[in-house]
């Protein structure tokens, strides 16, 4: 007990001179004990080590100097150590999330002592990773295949890749590009077919869309239903794909054209055509939902979509101010204008419309004060409504920054992953010979996505493309 006891004693006071990475400094014996489990603390419990206990220990030693070198990161060292002091470890800025991880692992220092905030920050950076691997996955699913399947399903996989993943193939990027042509068209047709000079009177007199132009409408529609029908067929889930938001619309898009032909075929014999002709043009309302078909071919659309969903917040709370100034500044103009004899606030819902188009700056002129107190309080409630919508924006733009350069950091890291594997892959051919097979090459690569993925993206991020 003596013998331990005087060792302890002296395992507390001793010095551990260390060399982490050419940073040389001295630790105390007692500070490094204070976590037994680490690294350190192991070095400081050796009584006589042995060569085969310091190489599992360290990197070398330098008996003459009593050194122990390790060829780590002197930086994420630095921020290590302070375990050690202050009970708790923050992350440097321009450090590595994924690397510091992997050097608190080799210093056996629990993640526990990570900050909260650094743990959030690396659980965001993990999930992106995560988000690398995938993209990588599901184009090696595409190049690759599965050889086990039959031909119907290849054959469904093919139309698939055809219609939705235009960068998979020069045919699905023509493809692509044909839909937008189509978007495009339909959408200027159903335009022009509202100018009355282009318009034409049928038997009854009354004015409907030339017939060129209902032509080209039947043709677009009619690539409208063959694009959706495949996609249909040859989505692997259809119930999610009817379900999905941009296939609604596109569903919206069509139905309204075999809805009116079947009205106004039937429309004479089982209704009047009076009922007919106004549901026809309820339907035809309906076909301005088909310029929301660009969204899925432009991703810029799909950023702002995402910005908005993410900016629910800063929207509600744009909305509440909105509300509350109207309510307060037509009342206000209300009560202010009723001294006015020829005053145009009849009542304060009436104002309400005043107060909207006064605080968003729009002032079409058809309601105003008349009054001296009334165009102060007009003069107060559009700079409120300026300074109202104004501090918002900030947020959704920043939301909207954020996600598109996040978009292009992933593609761009995705593209240098599978650069990566052909290279590895040509590699292995060269020393080798003989190729694997295509399925366990696609799960292995599938696996090696998320490690590489770490080192190009984290390459982005720190060179400031995010």
């Amino acid at each position: 007990l003596e013998g331990e006891g005087e060792r302890g004693r002296c395992s507390e006071d001793c010095e551990v001179a260390l060399n982490v990475g050419g940073v040389k400094l001295v630790l105390y014996g007692d500070v490094l004990s204070r976590y037994p489990e680490s690294r350190l603390a192991e070095l400081v419990s050796l009584d006589a080590p042995s060569a085969d206990a310091l190489a599992a220990l360290c990197d070398d030693y330098d008996p003459a100097n009593k050194e122990f070198y390790f060829d780590r990161d002197p930086d994420a060292f630095k921020c290590i150590i302070d375990v050690y002091y202050f009970g708790e470890i923050h992350m440097k800025r321009g450090i590595c999330p994924i690397c510091f991880i992997k050097e608190m692992e080799f210093w056996k220092i629990d993640l526990s002592y990570l900050d909260e905030c650094c743990k959030s920050n690396l659980n965001e950076k993990e999930e992106e990773l995560a988000e690398i691997a995938d993209k990588v996955k599901l184009i090696l699913d595409d190049r690759e295949g599965d050889p086990a399947v039959g031909r119907s399903e290849r054959c469904q996989k093919y139309v698939w890749k055809l219609m939705e993943k235009p960068e998979s193939s020069l045919p699905a990027r023509v493809i692509a590009i044909v839909s937008f042509l189509f978007i495009l068209v339909s959408s200027i047709v159903m335009c022009l077919g509202t100018i009355p000079d282009l318009q034409v009177e049928d038997g009854e007199g009354n004015l409907v869309e030339h017939p060129t132009l209902d032509a080209i409408e039947t043709a677009c529609i009619g690539w409208f239903t063959i694009e959706y029908v495949l996609r249909l067929l040859s989505s692997p889930n259809k119930v999610r794909f009817a379900l999905s938001f941009m296939n609604i619309i596109d569903f919206l898009a069509i139905m309204p054209f075999y809805v009116v032909l079947t009205l106004t075929f039937l429309g004479t014999a089982m209704m009047e055509l009076a009922n007919v002709q106004q549901a026809v043009q309820a339907l035809r309302i309906m076909r301005i939902a088909r310029i929301f078909k660009l969204a899925r071919h432009s991703s810029g659309l799909q950023t702002l979509t995402y910005a908005l969903k993410r900016s629910f917040k800063e929207l509600g709370l744009l909305l509440m101010y909105m509300g509350v100034g109207i309510f307060v500044f037509s009342a206000l103009g209300y009560t202010m204008e009723q001294s006015h004899p020829e005053t145009l606030f009849k009542s304060i819902p009436q104002s309400f419309w005043w107060a909207i188009i006064t605080m968003t700056t729009v002032g079409y002129g058809d309601i105003y004060p008349k009054t001296t107190l009334g165009r102060c309080n007009a003069a107060i409630s559009f700079l409120c409504g300026v300074i109202a919508i104004a501090l918002p924006i900030h947020p959704i733009i920043n939301n909207f920054v954020i996600y598109y350069n996040k978009q292009k950091v992933l593609e761009t890291a995705a593209k240098h992953e599978l650069e990566l594997m052909e290279l590895q892959m040509r590699t292995s051919e060269s020393e080798s010979g003989v190729w694997e097979s295509a399925a366990a090459e696609a799960h292995g690569d599938a696996q090696l996505a998320l490690s590489h993925s770490k080192t190009y993206y984290w390459c982005f991020h720190l060179f400031g493309c995010f």
